[in-house]
């Protein structure tokens, strides 16, 4: 049946080649590779998620009087925006389970991108020729965390509305520019005008998804058309690529991997709670909660705003640079700058210009590995940090003591991860070639 299909579709558009050629494109076999796909299995997900729930969910900061199915609400003041995604959560039929999964999927697609694109680094894979691939996955992925911030936060639950005062209060603290830039997002000082709900609706279901759509087929031509890497092996070389044809044994390996990646999602959706809106309440600028806790994505967020000590930056009586600057805006500038110029600063600093379609062990590139552990760490200490108050109100450990240790931490820990990675890797990689050479000695 396959060859009269591919038979039928070369007589009528004369693309023989490239039909089978499709056909034949060879995957490697090891398991690392399929983080990215189920990264791309997760946005299918989201897709087809989010699409049921834009039937149901209303757009709209318009107050009303609640008078729905769930009774601890009813009387309150709050926006139709909530009052549809209480709705929808609580009397449509599957929306809890399509609300959660939605949610889900986004947190599972934000950690297997992040998986994906650290396997990348330390493998040396973003190396010539693949530099525009590891790059159009790195904006991917800051992509992918405004979509899952902007996702959650135009419910206008009390725990959206606090996350997006945390979003105005970076915003402004932009030199020059931030007021007038968050005043014409918001549409008017925070909370917002009437327009903001609106804008941010259409940006989550329309405008940044088709952002991630473009990037992930960039990005899956881009690797198509020079193939895959892969690990050193027997038979693996610099010209060839050793695995599984796409047909027919590597698409069934990965429709199944797609099966269970929809189902153990949908699995989560139905029996693990996450993000109970209804628990939270309608937000009001007069309210907040304590120990409110975004997404895993943005905690490295949180956690940089909670380490900086209060620095500002003042002249002639005018604060220039407002505290929340620091660690909202310079840190996340600071990460991301430094992954997309790694590619050109190595290539700079090694020399190494040629073309290279066999990955690294982390341990054949100590100075690569040990830097990325350290950027990793410089990264992970402000994560933590964001659950201090959840730590203080589990465990009663002081606030201030921790966010004093966790600066302390922030600034000394990278550099003993960077030393420790270092001599472990040289210590693996002169090992390992003092037993190649042992062996190859050895008459026997």
């Amino acid at each position: 049946m396959l060859e009269r299909t591919v038979h039928a579709v070369e007589v009528r558009t004369r693309r023989t080649h490239v039909l089978r050629a499709a056909l034949g494109y060879v995957f490697p076999e090891h398991w690392s590779f399929l983080w990215g796909e189920i990264a791309l299995y997760c946005f299918v997900v989201l897709v087809v998620t989010g699409t049921y729930m834009t039937f149901f969910f209303d757009a709209s900061t318009t107050h009303i009087v609640y008078h729905g199915s769930y009774a601890p609400l009813r009387g309150q003041d709050m926006s139709r925006a909530y009052a549809s995604a209480v709705h929808l959560s609580l009397d449509v039929r599957a929306g809890l389970l399509a609300r959660q999964t939605h949610h889900w999927a986004a947190d599972v697609f934000l950690a297997a991108i992040t998986i994906h694109m650290a396997r990348v680094f330390f493998t040396g894979a973003f190396r010539k020729p693949r530099e525009v691939i590891f790059w159009t996955g790195l904006t991917l992925l800051a992509a992918a965390v405004l979509e899952g911030y902007m996702g959650y936060s135009m419910i206008d639950d009390l725990l959206s509305g606090m996350g997006l005062a945390i979003g105005w209060s970076v915003a402004t603290s932009i030199p020059v520019v931030g007021g007038p830039l968050a005043t014409l997002l918001w549409d008017g000082p925070f909370p917002g005008g009437t327009a903001f709900e609106s804008r941010l609706y259409i940006a989550h279901v329309l405008l940044v998804p088709v952002l991630i759509g473009a990037l992930i087929g960039i990005h899956l031509l881009l690797v198509s058309l020079l193939h895959h890497t892969q690990f050193r092996g027997p038979r693996e070389t610099e010209r060839n690529v050793v695995g599984l044809r796409l047909w027919p044994a590597y698409a069934v390996r990965s429709l199944a991997l797609f099966a269970a990646v929809t189902g153990v999602l949908v699995l989560m959706g139905g029996l693990v709670q996450i993000n109970p809106i209804w628990l939270y309440g309608p937000f009001h600028t007069y309210l907040s909660e304590n120990g409110a806790q975004p997404d895993w994505y943005i905690g490295w967020l949180i956690g940089a705003l909670r380490l900086v000590p209060g620095w500002e930056l003042t002249a002639f009586g005018r604060t220039l640079v407002p505290n929340p600057f620091w660690g909202g805006v310079l840190f996340p500038l600071m990460v991301f700058a430094t992954l997309y110029a790694w590619p050109l600063v190595e290539r700079r600093l090694s020399g190494d210009r040629t073309t290279h379609n066999i990955l690294d062990r982390p341990s054949d590139n100590p100075w690569r590995t040990a830097f990325g552990a350290a950027f990793a760490t410089w990264v992970a200490v402000p994560f933590f940090a964001g659950s201090s108050d959840r730590i203080f109100l589990a465990f009663g450990i002081d606030y201030e003591g921790q966010v004093a240790t966790m600066r302390v931490l922030w600034a000394v820990l990278p550099v003993l991860v960077f030393v420790a990675t270092l001599r472990i890797c040289r210590a693996v990689r002169d090992s390992e070639a003092a037993g190649r050479a042992e062996a190859s000695a050895d008459p026997a």
